[in-house]
């Protein structure tokens, strides 16, 4: 159990690794931002505006904007979630990125925590985007609604460790559906996203704040949007800060413990 827990030996280099991966992804710069773009559209169409013209106003606030935090949450959980598994898994797998790197004075510490860096970069671009599209329907208040851009950055780290774990106990890619199916999934449904955590039995709400991020996350960032921001969303920011620094370490000794044979 030590071994788990041993203080990472990282340095500046990180950001090569990081600067690595932003220069592969700005060479298909359009893909990559399309998709972030139209997805929150789309779902504000058929949830939002579809589905919200039945049911009407929850908490005060309309279906659209009730959900619309929750469609940048579901977002950054996504693109670290899938940036730091199955990403990083091509990367070290396939393509023997990872071999390449520390072949160079980079150790693979240094590695690890720069690819959770990166997969926390990408919530913060898609969050940015998914931010823009609801400001433009009027859907968040501003400014408050902006400090969800570095909240992005603290969620999606939070979620690039948990994502790393599981990439460093994964014997295939395909076991990657396992997490998805058994853990992403249940939270996307479960957190409080596309109705109120309140209406469900109180076991379901107490598993809900205790092991899922996105419930933490959804519960600050709905408080940004509607511009009703309380002292008690700080216990949920230091919820994830404390999951992601504790998961950080265990993720960077688990994938040591794989790579080094």
């Amino acid at each position: 159990m030590k071994n788990y827990f041993k203080i990472p030996n990282v340095s500046y280099r990180v950001w090569k690794v990081w600067l690595r991966n932003k220069d592969a992804f700005m060479k298909t710069a359009k893909a990559n931002f399309i998709v972030p773009f139209l997805e929150p559209i789309l779902y504000l169409l058929a949830f939002g505006f579809g589905l919200g013209f039945y049911i009407g106003e929850i908490n005060g606030v309309s279906y659209p904007v009730f959900i619309a935090p929750a469609l940048i949450c579901i977002s950054i959980m996504n693109s670290a979630f899938f940036e730091c598994t199955y990403g990083s898994f091509v990367r070290m797998y396939y393509q023997k990125t990872f071999d390449a790197i520390i072949a160079t004075p980079l150790n693979i510490d240094e590695v690890i925590f720069g690819e959770i860096l990166w997969g926390s970069t990408k919530s913060v671009i898609n969050a940015s985007m998914m931010l823009l599209v609801v400001s433009i329907f009027r859907l968040v208040k501003l400014p408050d609604s902006i400090l969800i851009i570095p909240l992005a950055f603290i969620v999606g780290f939070t979620f690039s460790t948990i994502a790393m774990c599981f990439t460093a106990i994964s014997p295939t890619i395909d076991s990657f559906n396992y997490p998805t199916f058994l853990f992403i999934t249940p939270m996307v449904f479960l957190s409080g996203t596309f109705f109120p955590l309140s209406i469900l039995p109180k076991l379901i709400q107490f598993i809900s704040f205790a092991i899922f991020p996105l419930t933490h996350a959804l519960y600050i960032s709905r408080e940004l949007t509607t511009g009703a921001l309380e002292p008690r969303s700080i216990l949920s920011l230091i919820w994830l800060t404390t999951v992601g620094a504790i998961l950080l370490i265990l993720s960077i000794n688990l994938m040591r413990k794989r790579l080094i044979v």
